[in-house]
Protein backbone atom coordinates (compact mmCIF):
# COMPACT_ATOMS: atom_id res chain seq x y z
CA UNK A 1 0.00 0.00 0.00
CA UNK A 2 2.85 2.40 0.81
CA UNK A 3 4.41 1.79 -2.61
CA UNK A 4 1.06 2.34 -4.28
CA UNK A 5 0.60 5.63 -2.44
CA UNK A 6 4.11 6.72 -3.48
CA UNK A 7 3.19 6.18 -7.13
CA UNK A 8 0.72 9.07 -6.71
CA UNK A 9 3.48 11.57 -5.80
CA UNK A 10 3.38 14.82 -7.73
CA UNK A 11 5.31 17.64 -6.07
CA UNK A 12 7.11 16.86 -2.82
CA UNK A 13 10.23 17.88 -0.99
CA UNK A 14 13.56 16.35 -1.98
CA UNK A 15 13.80 12.90 -0.42
CA UNK A 16 16.08 12.75 2.62
CA UNK A 17 17.32 9.15 2.75
CA UNK A 18 18.83 9.67 6.18
CA UNK A 19 15.40 10.58 7.48
CA UNK A 20 13.90 7.56 5.71
CA UNK A 21 16.46 5.21 7.27
CA UNK A 22 15.90 6.65 10.73
CA UNK A 23 12.13 6.18 10.46
CA UNK A 24 12.59 2.65 9.10
CA UNK A 25 14.80 1.74 12.05
CA UNK A 26 12.19 3.13 14.43
CA UNK A 27 9.54 0.97 12.75
CA UNK A 28 11.69 -2.16 12.92
CA UNK A 29 12.44 -1.49 16.61
CA UNK A 30 8.76 -1.19 17.40
CA UNK A 31 9.15 2.52 18.22
CA UNK A 32 6.54 3.80 15.77
CA UNK A 33 3.73 5.77 17.40
CA UNK A 34 0.35 6.64 15.90
CA UNK A 35 -0.02 10.43 15.84
CA UNK A 36 -2.06 13.00 13.93
CA UNK A 37 0.71 13.13 11.31
CA UNK A 38 0.05 10.75 8.46
CA UNK A 39 -0.54 10.69 4.71
CA UNK A 40 -2.38 13.35 2.74
CA UNK A 41 -3.68 13.58 -0.82
CA UNK A 42 -5.05 16.63 -2.59
CA UNK A 43 -8.35 16.83 -4.42
CA UNK A 44 -6.71 15.51 -7.59
CA UNK A 45 -5.51 12.42 -5.72
CA UNK A 46 -1.83 13.45 -5.66
CA UNK A 47 0.31 12.70 -2.60
CA UNK A 48 1.20 16.00 -0.90
CA UNK A 49 2.40 14.86 2.54
CA UNK A 50 3.99 11.71 3.95
CA UNK A 51 6.55 10.61 1.37
CA UNK A 52 9.27 10.01 3.99
CA UNK A 53 6.90 7.97 6.15
CA UNK A 54 5.79 5.91 3.15
CA UNK A 55 9.35 5.27 1.99
CA UNK A 56 10.25 4.19 5.54
CA UNK A 57 7.36 1.71 5.64
CA UNK A 58 8.42 0.29 2.28
CA UNK A 59 12.07 0.10 3.41
CA UNK A 60 11.17 -1.63 6.68
CA UNK A 61 8.71 -3.96 4.97
CA UNK A 62 6.53 -3.64 8.04
CA UNK A 63 2.99 -2.20 8.24
CA UNK A 64 2.10 0.50 10.75
CA UNK A 65 -1.09 2.34 11.66
CA UNK A 66 -1.37 5.80 10.18
CA UNK A 67 -4.11 8.33 9.43
CA UNK A 68 -4.81 9.06 5.76
CA UNK A 69 -6.46 12.32 4.67
CA UNK A 70 -7.94 12.70 1.20
CA UNK A 71 -9.25 15.68 -0.72
CA UNK A 72 -7.09 18.56 0.55
CA UNK A 73 -7.23 21.77 -1.48
CA UNK A 74 -4.67 21.92 -4.28
CA UNK A 75 -3.05 25.05 -2.82
CA UNK A 76 -2.35 23.55 0.63
CA UNK A 77 1.13 22.12 -0.07
CA UNK A 78 3.18 25.27 0.78
CA UNK A 79 1.87 25.35 4.35
CA UNK A 80 2.30 21.65 5.17
CA UNK A 81 4.88 20.90 7.88
CA UNK A 82 5.73 24.60 8.15
CA UNK A 83 5.56 24.70 11.96
CA UNK A 84 8.59 24.61 14.25
CA UNK A 85 9.94 21.09 14.65
CA UNK A 86 10.19 19.71 18.16
CA UNK A 87 13.76 19.38 19.33
CA UNK A 88 15.12 16.49 21.36
CA UNK A 89 15.22 18.85 24.34
CA UNK A 90 11.48 19.44 23.86
CA UNK A 91 10.95 15.68 24.00
CA UNK A 92 12.50 15.65 27.48
CA UNK A 93 10.12 18.29 28.86
CA UNK A 94 7.92 15.67 30.51
CA UNK A 95 10.87 14.31 32.52
CA UNK A 96 11.55 17.56 34.43
CA UNK A 97 15.24 16.95 33.78
CA UNK A 98 17.65 19.86 34.09
CA UNK A 99 19.98 21.10 31.34
CA UNK A 100 17.75 19.49 28.73
CA UNK A 101 19.55 20.76 25.58
CA UNK A 102 22.89 19.41 26.78
CA UNK A 103 21.28 16.25 28.12
CA UNK A 104 19.59 15.56 24.78
CA UNK A 105 22.82 16.25 22.90
CA UNK A 106 24.78 13.94 25.21
CA UNK A 107 22.28 11.11 24.77
CA UNK A 108 22.31 11.58 21.00
CA UNK A 109 26.09 11.37 20.81
CA UNK A 110 26.23 8.31 23.08
CA UNK A 111 23.73 6.60 20.77
CA UNK A 112 25.83 7.58 17.74
CA UNK A 113 28.96 6.27 19.46
CA UNK A 114 27.27 2.92 19.98
CA UNK A 115 25.55 2.62 16.61
CA UNK A 116 27.87 4.32 14.09
CA UNK A 117 31.23 5.04 15.76
CA UNK A 118 33.18 5.10 12.49
CA UNK A 119 30.83 7.31 10.48
CA UNK A 120 30.37 11.10 10.63
CA UNK A 121 28.09 12.29 13.43
CA UNK A 122 26.51 15.01 11.34
CA UNK A 123 24.10 15.12 8.43
CA UNK A 124 20.93 13.18 7.77
CA UNK A 125 22.50 9.77 8.42
CA UNK A 126 23.20 10.81 12.01
CA UNK A 127 19.58 11.65 12.75
CA UNK A 128 18.35 10.17 16.03
CA UNK A 129 14.57 10.25 16.62
CA UNK A 130 13.35 12.14 19.68
CA UNK A 131 11.51 9.12 21.06
CA UNK A 132 14.72 7.11 20.94
CA UNK A 133 16.50 9.80 22.95
CA UNK A 134 13.66 9.84 25.47
CA UNK A 135 13.69 6.03 25.74
CA UNK A 136 17.48 6.01 26.33
CA UNK A 137 17.12 8.63 29.07
CA UNK A 138 14.30 6.70 30.76
CA UNK A 139 16.38 3.51 30.71
CA UNK A 140 19.55 5.07 32.14
CA UNK A 141 18.39 8.31 33.77
CA UNK A 142 20.88 8.51 36.64
CA UNK A 143 24.00 7.86 34.58
CA UNK A 144 23.03 10.32 31.86
CA UNK A 145 22.36 13.03 34.45
CA UNK A 146 25.70 12.27 36.12
CA UNK A 147 27.43 12.49 32.73
CA UNK A 148 25.94 15.94 32.13
CA UNK A 149 27.06 17.11 35.57
CA UNK A 150 30.61 15.79 35.03
CA UNK A 151 30.73 17.19 31.51
CA UNK A 152 29.91 20.67 32.74
CA UNK A 153 32.53 20.47 35.49
CA UNK A 154 35.37 18.86 33.51
CA UNK A 155 35.02 20.98 30.38
CA UNK A 156 36.36 23.91 32.44
CA UNK A 157 39.70 22.10 32.62
CA UNK A 158 39.78 20.40 29.20
CA UNK A 159 39.85 21.36 25.55
CA UNK A 160 36.55 19.64 24.70
CA UNK A 161 32.96 20.85 24.76
CA UNK A 162 30.62 19.98 27.61
CA UNK A 163 28.73 17.50 25.40
CA UNK A 164 31.89 15.75 24.21
CA UNK A 165 33.19 15.36 27.77
CA UNK A 166 29.80 14.13 28.97
CA UNK A 167 29.59 11.54 26.19
CA UNK A 168 33.20 10.46 26.76
CA UNK A 169 32.58 10.13 30.47
CA UNK A 170 29.41 8.10 29.91
CA UNK A 171 31.02 5.47 27.66
CA UNK A 172 34.17 5.14 29.80
CA UNK A 173 32.09 5.02 32.98
CA UNK A 174 30.45 1.89 31.57
CA UNK A 175 33.88 0.24 31.45
CA UNK A 176 35.15 0.84 34.99
CA UNK A 177 34.37 0.47 38.71
CA UNK A 178 33.32 3.62 40.52
CA UNK A 179 36.63 3.95 42.37
CA UNK A 180 38.57 4.05 39.10
CA UNK A 181 36.28 6.69 37.65
CA UNK A 182 36.61 8.82 40.79
CA UNK A 183 40.42 8.70 40.56
CA UNK A 184 40.30 9.58 36.85
CA UNK A 185 37.96 12.52 37.40
CA UNK A 186 39.79 13.94 40.42
CA UNK A 187 43.07 13.95 38.50
CA UNK A 188 41.51 15.73 35.54
CA UNK A 189 39.94 18.35 37.76
CA UNK A 190 42.98 19.31 39.81
CA UNK A 191 46.00 18.12 37.83
CA UNK A 192 47.84 18.04 41.17
CA UNK A 193 50.71 15.58 41.73
CA UNK A 194 50.34 13.99 38.29
CA UNK A 195 53.50 12.49 36.83
CA UNK A 196 54.77 13.81 33.51
CA UNK A 197 53.67 10.62 31.74
CA UNK A 198 50.19 10.54 33.25
CA UNK A 199 47.51 10.44 30.53
CA UNK A 200 45.28 12.70 32.63
CA UNK A 201 47.93 15.41 32.52
CA UNK A 202 48.30 14.91 28.76
CA UNK A 203 44.54 15.31 28.32
CA UNK A 204 44.52 18.48 30.42
CA UNK A 205 47.25 19.92 28.21
CA UNK A 206 45.50 19.34 24.88
CA UNK A 207 44.97 22.85 23.48
CA UNK A 208 41.44 23.99 22.80
CA UNK A 209 42.33 24.41 19.13
CA UNK A 210 44.15 21.27 17.96
CA UNK A 211 43.61 21.14 14.19
CA UNK A 212 46.57 21.70 11.91
CA UNK A 213 47.22 25.17 10.57
CA UNK A 214 45.43 25.60 7.29
CA UNK A 215 43.08 22.68 7.89
CA UNK A 216 39.55 23.30 6.67
CA UNK A 217 37.90 20.69 8.90
CA UNK A 218 37.30 21.78 12.44
CA UNK A 219 37.48 19.28 15.25
CA UNK A 220 33.96 18.05 15.96
CA UNK A 221 32.36 16.19 18.87
CA UNK A 222 33.38 12.81 17.44
CA UNK A 223 37.04 13.90 17.32
CA UNK A 224 36.82 15.23 20.88
CA UNK A 225 35.25 12.03 22.23
CA UNK A 226 37.97 9.97 20.51
CA UNK A 227 40.72 12.00 22.20
CA UNK A 228 39.02 11.61 25.58
CA UNK A 229 38.86 7.83 25.10
CA UNK A 230 42.48 7.62 23.86
CA UNK A 231 43.61 9.31 27.07
CA UNK A 232 41.42 7.01 29.17
CA UNK A 233 42.82 3.91 27.48
CA UNK A 234 46.40 5.11 27.98
CA UNK A 235 45.69 5.74 31.67
CA UNK A 236 44.13 2.31 32.18
CA UNK A 237 46.85 0.47 30.25
CA UNK A 238 49.96 2.69 30.25
CA UNK A 239 52.16 -0.23 29.28
CA UNK A 240 50.34 -0.43 25.93
CA UNK A 241 50.06 3.28 25.27
CA UNK A 242 53.52 3.84 23.85
CA UNK A 243 53.99 7.45 22.79
CA UNK A 244 50.67 9.06 23.60
CA UNK A 245 49.52 11.39 20.82
CA UNK A 246 46.18 13.01 21.54
CA UNK A 247 44.95 14.32 18.23
CA UNK A 248 41.78 14.16 16.20
CA UNK A 249 40.87 11.15 14.10
CA UNK A 250 42.70 10.81 10.84
CA UNK A 251 40.96 9.81 7.63
CA UNK A 252 40.03 6.14 7.88
CA UNK A 253 41.00 5.90 11.57
CA UNK A 254 38.44 4.03 13.65
CA UNK A 255 36.93 5.33 16.86
CA UNK A 256 38.78 3.84 19.87
CA UNK A 257 36.72 1.72 22.24
CA UNK A 258 37.10 2.28 26.02
CA UNK A 259 39.34 -0.24 27.75
CA UNK A 260 37.42 -2.13 30.39
CA UNK A 261 38.71 -2.10 33.96
CA UNK A 262 37.65 -5.41 35.47
CA UNK A 263 39.35 -4.96 38.83
CA UNK A 264 40.39 -1.95 40.85
CA UNK A 265 44.09 -1.40 40.39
Amino acid sequence: MAKTFLSRTSVNRRLDMGRVRALAVAILHGEWKLTHQGIAFDEDGALVDGQHRLHAIATAGTPVDMFVVDGLANDVFPVLDSGKSRSAADALLSTEAKCRPMLASTIRHVILFKTMPNDPWSGSRAYVPNDRILAAYTEDKDRFEEAVRIGRELSKHLFASQTAVAAGFFVTNEAAPAAEIDEWISGLKSGASLDAGDARLALREVPRETQRRGSKRRMDVRDQVSIYIKAWNAWVEPEKAGELRLRRLRKGEEMPMPVEVKFER
